[in-house]
């Protein structure tokens, strides 16, 4: 069989990506609680490929993530990108990847409920290095103690917040999920204490304001959505290093 990667390519045309798409591999996360939590995870993994190549072994994007048995964290999302880079001779590798994240947490009955939250991560190399963390935590309208008298009753969704950061220190998913969960529910509550709605605005900026102390971080952006009937109203702030 004719090896196609390694034949010289004269035309000299650079392809901007080359890759595999919606992996669906079992992958383990750390879990602050528990050590580490198992998931299924979607990747996309690709590799920016030099004109001297005519093609790539596709093959080997799932040989590598094989070599790392599943295990994703920050340090290992390093090496696998490194890999991908030394393998298929690339100018650059990428990784894309969603998938589910569960937080076991305490309702108002003081029973455990699992809560979903959805998770990307994306990661980039180069020259350098380039690693971005997103989490989605709805946002719900909170139910009033006189209204609830322990019957289960569902919340309405107000909307959504999209949480995106990159690292100086490693934080943990559950750290990140909890300060925009309490910057939520103090904003929340304070509207519902003044009888007034719920802002994006006003949302977006005490979510930013907790994630603003937190030093591990050296860049974040924040997306408010309201799920309104017919449209959606949102606000978006981002603060840091590019």
């Amino acid at each position: 069989m004719i090896d196609i990667q390694s034949q010289l390519d004269h035309r000299r045309v650079n392809i901007k990506k080359v890759g595999v798409k919606t992996i669906n591999y079992p992958v383990s996360f750390l879990d602050k609680e528990n050590n580490h939590q198992h998931t299924i995870a979607s990747l996309n993994m690709y590799v920016n490929l030099p004109h001297k190549f005519k093609g790539t072994h596709m093959s080997r994007f799932v040989e590598i993530l094989n070599q790392f048995h599943g295990e994703i964290d920050p340090s290992c999302f390093q090496k696998i990108l490194e890999e991908m880079k030394l393998r298929l001779d690339a100018e650059a590798s990428h990784i894309e990847i969603s998938f589910p994240y569960f937080l076991q947490q305490k309702n108002r009955e003081e029973s455990l409920r699992t809560c979903r939250y959805e998770c990307q991560m994306h990661g980039s190399l180069e020259r350098t290095d380039e690693l971005e963390f997103r989490f989605k935590v709805p946002i719900f309208r909170l139910l009033k103690k006189e209204n609830y008298q322990g019957i289960s009753r569902s919340r309405g969704q107000w909307g959504n917040s999209v949480i995106s950061v990159r690292f100086r220190k490693f934080i943990w998913i559950e750290d990140l999920i909890s300060w925009t969960e309490k910057a939520i529910y103090e904003t929340c509550q304070q509207a519902d204490n003044e009888k007034r709605d719920y802002s994006v605005e006003l949302l977006t900026e005490k979510i930013s304001e907790k994630l603003s102390t937190q030093k591990e971080l050296k860049w974040y952006s924040v997306e408010v959505e309201n799920l309104g009937e017919g449209y959606s109203t949102f606000a978006t702030l981002e603060s840091g290093e590019i």
